[in-house]
């Protein structure tokens, strides 16, 4: 990210070195000093850590996978690429979680929105497309590991345009599909089949098209409903309340094929959505 001073001329002084959004008080010392105390907020970024830890952890996953799948171990690669997959929806609750945090404690910062960033660029970037290549991309050579960095590229260029467009787009939706929608469709789709024990080998050619379709997406004009206009604090009825535990034992009832079905539902309801509009005019 480029600096863009007022006075390009002017050296900086130390105030403006500051690390972006650090938060300062000022008190005394013994003496009667007065000094400055220098942070930044713990408890929501404590979340974007956690989110972080997650991708990183999914990463590991795969990269033991293989180790298995080398080793001949197939049971064991099955088990670690469902870890991984696993990593990165608890990486989508922690990314959900930080900044409504932030919002709840009042202690939202650019530093902040510049770590979430770039722990998203971790677990909904790098971790889907090392997950996807592993289980099946890697047998196809030259072609696998370039539609996996087409996914990454994406998700890159997904979330620099998203902090761009902050407090300028339309809330109501996002503009291409969310990053962590895209590792949902790629982490669903190994997490189900891992289950069931089908190789991803044999299922190549279609994790190419999904993935590079993600990577796509990211990238797209299509708009995506984003639900921020849901009023949570308001009061609801008692039958949504009961929609919502509904919802979480269908969910619980079987993980994987209901949270690949939702993900390749909302991936696939934004296209639809575009062509019906186009279908109007």
């Amino acid at each position: 990210m480029s600096e863009r001073p007022d006075e390009p001329n002017q050296a900086p002084d130390a105030e403006s070195l500051l690390p972006i959004d650090e938060h300062i008080e000022e008190g005394h010392d013994a003496e009667g000093r007065k000094v400055r105390h220098r942070g930044i907020y713990l408890l929501p970024n404590l979340f974007t850590t956690a989110n972080l830890f997650a991708g990183f952890y999914s990463i590991i996953s795969s990269m033991s996978a293989q180790a298995a799948l080398s080793a001949g171990d197939s049971a064991g690669a099955s088990r670690y690429f469902a870890f991984a997959a696993i990593a990165i929806f608890v990486a989508m609750v922690l990314d959900g979680l930080d900044g409504r945090v932030a919002r709840m404690t009042n202690t939202q910062s650019a530093f902040g929105a510049e770590y979430d960033s770039l722990s998203d660029m971790v677990a909904f970037g790098v971790a889907p497309a090392l997950l996807a290549f592993g289980w099946a991309l890697g047998d196809m050579g030259k072609v696998g590991w370039m539609v996996a960095f087409i996914y990454v590229a994406g998700a890159a260029l997904r979330l620099a345009r998203f902090n761009t467009q902050v407090g300028k787009a339309d809330k109501r939706y996002f503009i291409g599909l969310a990053s962590p929608a895209a590792a949902g469709v790629v982490a669903g789709v190994v997490w189900a089949f891992s289950d069931y024990g089908i190789q991803g080998s044999k299922m190549s050619f279609l994790v190419a098209l999904l993935v590079a379709a993600a990577g796509m997406l990211m990238v797209s004009n299509i708009k995506y409903n984003s639900f921020k206009e849901l009023d949570l604090k308001g009061r609801v009825p008692f039958v949504a309340i009961l929609a919502v535990v509904l919802v979480f034992a269908v969910v619980f009832s079987d993980p994987p094929r209901i949270l690949l079905l939702v993900f390749l539902a909302y991936a696939a309801s934004g296209p639809v959505q575009y062509l019906l509009r186009l279908r109007r005019r």
